[in-house]
């Protein structure tokens, strides 16, 4: 299987900020410094493809490519929207997709994700850049999550799956299900195969896999920042399993370091992906050697020998029979395609007048009239995101704001958005146009945001916003008017997460009130580069 096309902005994309690739036939942890959340990955021939947790976002389910499982490019989204549909026309902080799986048979690529909410669905596409099938709901009901199907040798199908305690009830079980074998349809209400509550509890995110005559179920537990990586074997695929810790975090700085997919590569060497917890920076992807050992797999290095590994820092790259050039999921967006870049996604199903790029060298967002209910940007749809691309970072945009004169209160910014967040940004009035800072504490909450008039802004002019993000996530917002000196606005602003996800970053254009028209703002580019880079 081989990629037909990728979207331009994607190609041979290199971050300023954080590059795994050693260059000298190693690399480092994380190989995506982002939030890239329960990680699942397939290999096809020589191709690996990966996708991960959306929750609300939309585009959802991200599909990334790589030859050599160091060098990343998101190549596109299985889901560019979510359904059901109006249910995620509004904000749905933590909801929607939760750990997926991804699995390619006979000729399709097949991806199952758990909504906690609505239930399990299927999406196929017989290329990985699309078109994806409209998710099929192949199981209806709360609390289902984090679903692998797996086809035995002798055609039989299953589903293994886990279960949300606030959803369900219940959790720290493992369930297997009969599946059908076109694997469209769950057939029974499945078995109990194995019950964490005294030795793994809140174990999840099962994937299935058969080797040597075992049943293999790799499956997180311990919690998303404090556990381990469990694998269970059997000779039966309903069990008894027996248990065996193969990864934790031992004597690494690692925290948590669990749950994702084990591939291998065309030469025949054995890999694991997984994700690190970093709090406000989201669940970052890791990559680990793996070996077996007496049938069980041992995960990153085992230093003493017991047969639980832990996450190695640097290594040496996977053999894959040649060198890749260097290649990171795209940050920057110099707004100059018919498309955004994939990197971007909102809050919420969009809209069509949200947006325009028209390959007219800048991407255009429209003023859109905030839900009524929305107390602040927590709660605003049409707000365009991305990652926090890793910990020490300063992103810059260059701007013109055309503000509808019949409305009152339109308003374009740059913003830091978590559970608490900071903007700055454009207001305009009868008076003119004035630079402004908002601040929100408890977004999540329903907390109002506060705004403070910076200064007076000539509206015929560009201006560029800029945040430099530092260690510990925190964030000083400044602007220029010329793009050279930029001036320090507001104290200091320390981000904070989202509801199960990292902070993000990016822009929007809102307003409070109905109109027939709508103002609009150009952003000219939108640039990820080092602090110390003086450049933008």
């Amino acid at each position: 299987m081989s990629i037909s096309h990728i979207n331009a902005q994607t190609k041979n994309a290199i971050s300023k900020v954080w590059v795994a690739d050693l260059g000298n036939g190693k690399y480092k942890n994380p190989v995506i410094d982002a939030d890239y959340s329960d990680p699942d990955a397939c290999r096809v021939g020589s191709d690996f493809y990966m996708t991960a947790s959306s929750f609300d976002a939309v585009p959802g389910l991200p599909i990334l490519h790589s030859k050599d499982l160091v060098n990343w490019t998101i190549i596109g989204h299985a889901l560019k929207r979510q359904p059901p549909y109006e249910h995620f026309s509004k904000t749905q902080h933590g909801n929607g997709v939760w750990a997926p799986a991804i699995r390619y048979r006979n000729g399709e690529f097949m991806i199952y994700y758990p909504d906690p909410d609505f239930g399990i669905y299927l999406t196929k596409s017989k290329n990985p850049t699309g078109p994806w099938s409209e998710p099929l709901l192949i199981e209806g009901g709360k609390g289902l999550i984090d679903p692998c199907p797996f086809w035995d040798d002798n055609g039989e199908a299953y589903l293994a799956h886990g279960w949300a305690g606030s959803r369900a009830g219940i959790k720290s079980i493992l369930t297997i299900k009969k599946l059908s074998a076109d694997g469209t349809k769950v057939l029974d209400e499945g078995v109990i195969v194995y019950d964490g509550h005294e030795t793994d509890p809140t174990i999840e995110g099962p994937k299935m896999y058969k080797r040597n005559g075992f049943y293999y179920i790799f499956a997180p537990a311990g919690g998303v920042s404090t556990g381990w990586q469990l694998v269970l074997r059997s000779k039966n695929v309903y069990g008894p399993y027996e248990r065996k810790v193969v990864m934790n975090q031992g004597s690494s700085p690692i925290n948590g370091p669990h749950q994702g997919a084990w591939v291998n590569t065309p030469q025949g060497e054995d890999w694991f992906l997984h994700f690190q917890d970093k709090g406000v920076y989201g669940r970052v992807v890791h990559l680990q050697p793996m070996k077996w050992l007496n049938d069980w797999p041992v995960i990153g290095i085992d230093k003493d020998g017991d047969g639980t590994g832990e996450p190695v820092l640097t290594y040496q790259k996977p053999n894959v029979g040649k060198n890749y050039p260097i290649s990171t999921p795209a940050e920057s967006d110099e707004f100059d395609e018919s498309t955004l870049g994939l990197q971007w996604q909102w809050q919420a199903n969009p809209k069509g007048i949200w947006h325009t790029t028209s390959k007219q060298g800048f991407l255009r967002l429209y003023s859109y009239q905030a839900p009524s209910e929305a107390k602040n940007c927590w709660e605003i749809p049409n707000i365009l995101l991305q990652k926090f691309p890793t910990e020490e970072f300063m992103v810059t945009t260059k701007l013109t704001f055309k503000p509808n004169p019949k409305i009152d209160s339109e308003k374009v910014a740059l913003i830091i958005l978590g559970k608490n967040y900071a903007n700055l940004g454009l207001r305009s009035s009868k008076e003119g146009i004035n630079l402004v800072l908002g601040e929100c504490i408890k977004a999540i909450d329903k907390a109002p945001e506060t705004e403070k008039v910076i200064t007076r802004i000539d509206q015929n002019k560009a201006i560029y916003l800029r945040v430099k993000v530092s260690k510990g996530a925190i964030c000083q917002f400044s602007y220029s008017l010329d793009g050279q000196i930029f001036i320090n606005v507001g104290s200091e602003f320390k981000a904070e997460v989202g509801h199960w996800i990292g902070a993000k970053m990016g822009i929007y254009c809102t307003r409070n009130n109905q109109s027939n028209d709508a103002g609009y703002a150009n952003f000219d580019w939108f640039r990820v580069s080092p602090i110390a880079d003086t450049k933008y």
